[in-house]
């Protein structure tokens, strides 16, 4: 699969995780693009895209919040905005569809625009895609495999995409569109990436199941109960690594680990990594560079056993 020039210089919304609990995803993102000799230039001036909390009061104004990003997107002059979170991701593309849908949602975003002063954002002029989409579509496979230095082989990945990345259906039109296209019932672009990488998938059948990200504080048993079935299963598949690429997923693994042991008793060993830290470190790229260290889930001892250290 060749590269796709529309896709090598991006703008890039990190959102409000990956300048927090999501660093580790931020920098190896940044570090895997320059690697790749792709191009990410931030957004100005950004704000929270309303993540999960701003629709629960009032989800016009969560439309607005979005669509701004998208309106600066545009200003700066590029049609592709790069959002490396489910959560980001999944809002800016609701807000796309909601504005060539709703007619409140598009009145709501003509005055607040008015009223803060910005232009106002209108459905169709800025493409969103998914860090996955970036590099799936600027490189590709045959990419990644020319560039590869440290093959990610003898390592087994359950691809762990979230439930966020393909739901609801009907605001990702670019997938289900046949070959070549991301599946929303069986994503696959993390698996072919981390495969061209070197890597062994287990067949996970949880690849899109729900960490309970979203209920972390008001029901941490459920949220547990959740992630402790999703590392189970990984387990299970002979996955030495859980792959992510959501920071809220990533997090909620982590935490939701270590809290399943000390509340439920039951421990689980298998590793937790962003897709971008094991592709970074299969293109040359030590673990500290793609910020290995400043994940809860230590896999320094696994990916030295396996010659990433």
């Amino acid at each position: 699969m060749a590269g796709d020039m529309k896709y090598k210089k991006v703008a890039y919304y990190p959102g409000c995780a990956l300048e927090g609990s999501g660093h580790a995803y931020n920098r190896s993102t940044k570090a895997v693009g320059k690697e790749l000799g792709l191009d990410l230039v931030e957004i100005k001036n950004w704000n929270c895209c309303g993540a999960m909390e701003v629709k629960n009061i009032d989800p016009k104004i969560q439309t607005y919040l979005s669509a701004r990003n998208l309106s600066i997107t545009e200003e700066m002059g590029f049609d592709t905005v790069m959002a490396p979170c489910n959560g980001c991701y999944h809002n800016l593309k609701k807000a796309e569809y909601d504005l060539d849908h709703d007619e409140t949602s598009k009145e709501v975003n003509n005055r607040l625009s008015s009223k803060a002063g910005h232009k106002t954002y209108e459905a169709g002029k800025v493409e969103t895609i998914h860090a996955l989409d970036w590099i799936k579509k600027s490189i590709g496979e045959d990419g990644i495999r020319e560039r590869v230095k440290n093959s990610l082989q003898g390592i087994k990945v359950a691809n762990y995409y979230g439930c966020m990345y393909t739901r609801p259906r009907h605001i990702f039109p670019e997938k289900d569109q046949g070959p070549g296209s991301e599946s929303t019932s069986k994503p696959h672009y993390m698996d072919d990436i981390l495969a061209a990488a070197g890597a062994e998938n287990v067949d996970f059948p949880l690849k899109t199941a729900c960490c309970g990200g979203a209920h972390t504080l008001s029901d941490s048993d459920t949220s547990t109960k959740l992630v402790l079935n999703i590392l189970t299963a990984a387990e299970a598949c002979g996955a030495d690594v859980v792959a992510t690429e959501c920071p809220t997923c990533h997090t909620g693994l982590e935490m939701h680990q270590i809290r399943a042991e000390k509340v439920l008793g039951r421990k689980t060993n298998i590793k937790i990594l962003y897709f971008t830290q094991l592709l970074g470190m299969a293109l040359g790229l030590s673990a500290k560079k793609v910020g290995v260290n400043e994940n809860f889930s230590d896999a320094r001892s696994l990916l030295k056993e396996k010659g990433l250290g």
